[in-house]
């Protein structure tokens, strides 16, 4: 292809995003409006509620999207749902639509699925971003936000960008459930409950310690801060293998990537490198591979990274990024890998690949 038609493919292809661009913030700014009405916090809740309302006021797009909203609503409400229904799903659904509020636990959860098609103008958004656990979860986090909250028996934990977990507590055990993202744990001390976080992968129990738990594609990875924690897969789980022989221990600044079927080796960590990123918001790159890196910087970032992993599968990362300003994440990497080409093809969709020299 010479210049001259490049140029108008690209050209092209930035018309077509503008367009798509359109949508893509309208899903988006709606998603960020439904996770701010599901907070705990009555005042905020309150302000949140004002600026949704200001929000469809400023746009009569806006408002026929909440309209086609209420009219899902209206329409889905005798499909047949599950009996359960999370907390903070109801408290978004209850607030953002006023004048279609289902009345039944059924049509609440019809509701979220109704908020979900909505948020499907593109697709891809909804399921990767907001997937209909995130929404049912007892708390989560959007794009870019990081929360702290002390349970009822004294545990603290904080959540980080996309990040959705719910909670278990009964007189036998407190259990967690990560369903996605990351979050740092400081667990209360309990003689009576033992404190679980569980993943597909497996679970992690612990009486009183400090540790972080990331939920990845197909793995869970484990750093302890303090302490120890025994490890279990969900294979074992699944055998009802009880055995304390069988399950791993992870110590203070050790690190353990957990798969369904087995445990990783135990690897080293710096106990202050994790700390640091935490509080001051960075991510410490120690040699992972630039995909597992762009995957991470993609929870951070509104809208897409894409990138091709085989094409980039041999660069390899030593770095500390910026997590509350992804542009510049991006930007530091180009610097470092000279050899990749990082284009914003809109604000929502960055593309890396890394072109063979001619």
């Amino acid at each position: 292809m010479n210049d001259s038609a490049e140029e108008r493919a690209l050209a092209a292809h930035a018309d077509h995003s503008a367009n798509a661009n359109a949508s893509l913030s309208l899903a988006e700014q709606a998603a960020h409006w439904v996770v701010q009405l599901s907070g705990d916090d009555p005042a905020a809740c309150a302000v949140a509620q004002q600026g949704f309302d200001a929000w469809k006021n400023a746009d009569p797009r806006h408002a026929a999207a909440a309209a086609r909203l209420q009219g899902l609503i209206s329409r889905m409400q005798q499909m047949r749902q599950s009996e359960t229904s999370q907390r903070p799903a109801r408290a978004a659904l209850d607030a953002a639509m006023a004048h279609a509020r289902p009345r039944s636990r059924k049509g609440k959860r019809v509701a979220v699925t109704a908020v979900l098609l909505l948020l499907a103008l593109p697709v891809w958004l909804g399921l990767r971003v907001f997937p209909l656990d995130y929404f049912l979860a007892d708390m989560h986090t959007g794009t870019g936000q990081w929360q702290t909250r002390v349970l009822d028996d004294g545990t603290r934990i904080t959540l980080n960008s996309n990040s959705a977990v719910n909670l278990r507590f009964d007189r036998q055990r407190r259990l967690l459930q990560l369903v996605q993202g990351e979050i740092l744990v400081q667990v209360a001390k309990d003689a009576q409950r033992p404190f679980v976080v569980q993943t597909a992968q497996g679970s992690i129990r612990a009486l009183g310690t400090r540790f972080v738990v990331s939920r990845e594609a197909d793995v869970t990875l484990l750093n302890m801060l303090e302490s120890r924690v025994s490890v279990r897969t969900a294979q074992q789980l699944a055998l009802r293998d009880d055995n304390d022989a069988a399950a791993a221990v992870v110590s203070a600044g050790q690190r353990l990537r957990i798969t369904a079927e087995a445990l990783g080796v135990l690897e080293s960590i710096d106990v202050r490198s994790v700390d640091d990123a935490w509080k001051y918001h960075q991510l410490v790159v120690q040699g992972q591979s630039l995909a597992e890196v762009l995957d991470t910087l993609n929870r951070y970032r509104p809208g897409l990274i894409s990138y091709d992993r085989s094409q980039i599968a041999n660069i390899h990362v030593a770095a500390v990024l910026p997590l509350d300003d992804i542009d510049r994440a991006l930007n530091l990497l180009g610097h470092s890998f000279p050899q990749l080409r990082m284009r914003r093809l809109s604000p929502y969709l960055v593309r890396v690949d890394a072109p063979a020299s001619p």
